[in-house]
């Protein structure tokens, strides 16, 4: 059992698997997170990352990228080997079980090359497609987030998300306009980003969904959004701050979508309970009308 979780009651059982909990596991996927951090801190701010671009030079992934999904992938199937993985870097393998795990071995991996301490092990597990149970590992700063139906915490520590809800005082994580997001309406997308930075008191861009959407379910941002997420970036995240009390939004063709299995949607938005950002809504509406990749 791990420090961060409490013992498990016997209810929210899995399927047939009578003596697996959800809570079971969440202190597993506690552990494992814990373990490829430790994986990753190996080559942090080492210059022997063995670095490779994906699509081209925005997106690049690290031999420590793979060792850490190749870590995840041989755990859960050890412990759970009916399930059905979803990584970044690997794909998605098909089990037959109810169980499907959504990974993000490094989430900001560009961070991690240049040693900036803004990334993150992310895992979100979903029960017959529902997310049940929901683990972002920053090992850098040593901050463990995690959910299930026992609500958020960092670390022993209930979280409760909280923050300004006016534009004036607020901080907003922009991860807007990425170079995908110039393709599509650059114009617009560069004057409301001009917007935006007039409106709120403060603009960051953090270079990780999970830890941006951590950092709104902590209080420590008041409002975050991003475009063409996959669910491995939110599957874990959104859970995470919707138990600590913040608001998950998603968007499609100019409208916001349904909230059941909403962490396969592309475009998000996320703010503190009482978020009252118009010029957020503006640019998701416009914004999520583009054409998605014929990648995913």
């Amino acid at each position: 059992m791990t420090t961060e979780a409490s013992a498990s009651p016997p209810d929210a059982r899995i399927g047939t698997e009578s003596d697996r909990s959800i809570h079971e596991v969440t202190d597993f996927a506690i552990r494992i997170a814990r373990e490829a951090g430790t994986i990753a801190m190996e080559g942090f701010r080492n210059r022997e990352l063995g670095i490779d671009l994906k699509q081209d030079f925005h997106d690049m992934v690290t031999k420590y990228d793979r060792a850490c999904e190749e870590h995840l992938r041989r755990a859960i199937l050890e412990r759970y080997p009916d399930s059905t993985i979803v990584g970044e870097e690997d794909g998605a393998s098909e089990g037959s079980g109810p169980l499907a795990w959504h990974i993000d071995p490094i989430d900001g991996t560009a961070n991690f090359a240049r040693g900036m301490a803004l990334w993150a092990v992310s895992i979100g597990v979903a029960l017959d497609g529902e997310i049940v149970s929901g683990v972002v590992y920053d090992p850098a700063n040593d901050h463990m987030f995690w959910a299930d139906d026992r609500g958020a915490f960092l670390g022993d520590e209930p979280m409760r998300s909280w923050g300004f809800p006016e534009p004036a005082q607020a901080t907003v994580v922009m991860n807007f306009p990425l170079p995908r997001d110039l393709v599509h309406l650059p114009e617009l997308a560069l004057e409301q980003f001009a917007d935006a930075s007039q409106q709120f008191a403060q603009v960051r861009a953090l270079g990780s969904s999970c830890i941006s959407l951590c950092w709104v379910a902590a209080g420590w941002v008041d409002a975050t959004i991003s475009f063409e997420a996959n669910s491995w970036d939110v599957a874990a995240s959104a859970l995470i701050l919707r138990r600590a009390g913040g608001t998950y939004r998603t968007y499609l063709d100019g409208a916001e979508q349904p909230e059941e299995r909403d962490y396969l949607n592309p475009h998000y938005y996320a703010t503190v309970p009482g978020g009252d950002f118009g010029i957020l809504e503006e640019i998701m509406r416009t914004q999520s009308m583009r054409p998605l990749p014929a990648n995913r």
